[in-house]
């Protein structure tokens, strides 16, 4: 039995527990200046490191991740139910795919080049506070312990279950990366919501193609509901939003990528000892309407780096309390059915400009345009939502381990 150790194995400013979005996000920003040392650890390779994700975001082009960047599109596509298109251009903001593959292994060579950075592949078992800081205790994969002393621990890996909450949506998906025989795809627009598909009887359904040139694309099949479905379901909606809707012809199925998202209202702690922060998605990072994280997960990243420069530790709130109210009244106008999914979506790209819905959407408008938004959505249905929503218990849900968004 391996004995306790009086003396950490390792002391640092900061501890950063996983290496995804999150905290590699964190720990590039920390290392930025070279003022802070910083030890991210990660899980060594086996069934803890996750498969390669995707993660889109949009921003105007000042982004840092440039190298990383699968590809980008200037034009956006939704589809209506009954097939008639909205396309839009949201200039400057620009949509953005990343795959966390390229991403890490571009902050990886930063971290790399950082004289106050170190990563260690070793299993975190548990974090606590100390009476200088925090510890976390991990093991190695030859079975050795180690104990990571830091004033400071961030924790980044995802929650076992979700906090209470008024309502409860996933997002649940499956997507191929397809190769047609001859060129489908426009490369210059990415199709964010085609409500072509079946809807369910609950909630809503989509595909979304995000083409990586004429013959090559990510196509997916998206639900918003309270339950995932199996494999097989996911596979019989790909092949049909495939062949029939997008009528793509002969086509190879490259790879597959499936996920679950939390879609709730859910009170996120983004503390959870005196030195231990929550961040990324189990730290609220996910904005509850449309699942999209990576965003938030950038701006969480500056706003800690900018604290600690500051002698302030904390993890800042992902998105201020009035998107998260509003995001609760729309979630329960979904889940109770008041409101028509498809419509709702559709109706917004129709009506509002887009650089500013996209701004809506990541939590970046004032209260006039929100305001201005407001009245170009079922207002009947929203305001009863809203006048119900503060008087709703709050309840726990039966939730697997929920993990970073693919956005």
């Amino acid at each position: 039995m391996s004995r306790r150790r009086d003396v950490p194995d390792e002391v640092s400013d900061v501890v950063i527990v996983g290496g995804g979005a999150s905290g590699l996000s964190l720990a590039q920003c920390l290392t930025a200046t070279g003022s802070t040392t910083v030890t991210l650890v990660e899980p060594p390779d086996g069934p803890w490191r996750p498969p390669e994700r995707t993660w889109c975001y949009w921003d105007d082009g000042t982004g840092d991740f440039d190298e990383a960047v699968a590809a980008s599109w200037s034009r956006l596509r939704i589809h209506d139910t009954d097939g008639d298109r909205i396309t839009v251009d949201p200039s400057p903001l620009r949509y953005r795919m990343l795959r966390s593959t390229a991403f890490e292994r571009l902050a990886h060579a930063r971290l790399a080049r950082s004289p106050g950075a170190r990563v260690l592949r070793v299993t975190a078992d548990a974090v606590c506070d100390t009476a200088d800081g925090a510890e976390v205790r991990c093991t190695a994969p030859d079975g050795r312990t180690l104990a990571l002393r830091a004033r400071h621990v961030f924790d980044s890996r995802p929650l076992r279950a979700l906090p209470p909450a008024r309502t409860h949506l996933l997002q649940h998906f499956r997507g191929w990366f397809v190769r047609t025989d001859t060129d489908r795809f426009d490369p210059g627009i990415a199709d964010l919501m085609d409500f072509r598909v079946p809807q369910p009887r609950h909630g809503l359904a989509f595909g979304y193609v995000l083409p990586l040139a004429p013959d090559r694309a990510l196509v997916e099949y998206t639900e918003f509901s309270r339950t995932p479905l199996t494999t097989t379901a996911y596979e019989a909606a790909l092949g049909h939003y495939s062949r029939d809707i997008l009528k793509l012809g002969t086509y190879t199925v490259e790879t597959a990528e499936q996920g679950v998202i939390p879609m709730t209202d859910a009170r996120f702690p983004r503390r959870t000892g005196n030195a231990v922060f929550r961040i990324g998605a189990a730290g609220g990072a996910t904005r509850p309407a449309t699942g999209y994280t990576f965003s938030a997960v950038q701006r969480q990243s500056r706003a800690i780096a900018a604290a600690l420069r500051d002698g302030r530790a904390t993890a800042p709130r992902p998105y201020g309390r009035r998107a998260l109210a509003m995001d609760a009244v729309l979630l329960r106008a979904l889940d109770t059915g008041r409101i028509d999914g498809p419509g709702f979506f559709t109706g917004l790209f129709r009506r509002v400009p887009p650089e500013r819905l996209l701004r809506f959407l990541d939590g970046g408008t004032s209260p006039r345009e929100e305001w201005g938004i407001g009245l170009r959505t079922p207002i009947g249905p929203m305001l009863r939502t809203a006048v119900e929503v503060p008087f709703l218990p709050r309840r726990t849900h039966p939730a697997s381990r929920i993990g970073e968004s693919r956005r």
